[in-house]
């Protein structure tokens, strides 16, 4: 029985490095594309609304990630189901090891602001872009090179919302507007990576 543990150990091993040396083929540019018009008709109707405070402000765009994390999450799970076929499940996890670290310190830096420092709350939408691009980077080798484009713009957008959010002030644009460029841009780097790929 030893025997055929350590073989069906090692047949995990190696399909988890294949799935790591392989391009990952789960995310589709139209879900991604419906999640940048999502952040982008959430700042404008979160500024025609005006912020009131920091909790009602976040609590949209809270709603907003989840959703767009539920849509992505389904069709990513769909892809990967097509192209990499029994590899799926490595495939996916790969990608959710790559993100949930940023995932995770997001979520952190959340609470620990809200809790102890809600004065500084207008710098989250900022660190939550560099965190996307740092989530970006770690998972580059299993994605198209395009992608690091858009790292690089959640990470620009990231420090530019950090130095506007020094002003003082809630803003949904801060918020929306590099968030719904960035996956716009994503699927367009997605979108091209597949035809070439095809």
């Amino acid at each position: 029985m030893t025997e055929i543990n350590r073989a069906l150990a090692d047949l995990a091993l190696i399909r988890n490095q294949i799935a790591g040396a392989r391009l990952f083929r789960g995310f589709g540019p139209t879900v991604v594309a419906g999640t940048g018009v999502l952040a982008l008709i959430a700042a404008m109707w979160q500024n025609q609304q005006g912020v009131q405070a920091a909790a009602e402000y976040f609590t949209l765009w809270l709603g907003v990630a989840v959703l767009s994390l539920a849509l992505i999450g389904t069709e990513m799970w769909a892809l990967s189901k097509r192209h990499h076929g029994g590899l799926a499940g490595p495939f996916v996890w790969g990608m959710a090891e790559a993100f949930l670290p940023a995932g995770l310190a997001g979520a952190s830096i959340a609470a620990v602001l809200y809790r102890f420092v809600p004065e500084a709350m207008g710098l989250l939408p900022g660190l939550w872009q560099i965190l996307i691009a740092l989530g970006l980077f770690s998972a580059g080798a299993r994605l198209p090179a395009s992608l690091r484009i858009a790292g690089a713009w959640y990470f620009l957008a990231g420090l530019a919302s950090l130095i506007l959010a020094s002003t003082g002030g809630l803003s949904p644009w801060l918020m929306g507007l590099p968030f719904g460029l960035g996956q716009l841009l994503v699927a367009l780097c997605l979108y091209l990576a597949g035809r070439n790929h095809g």
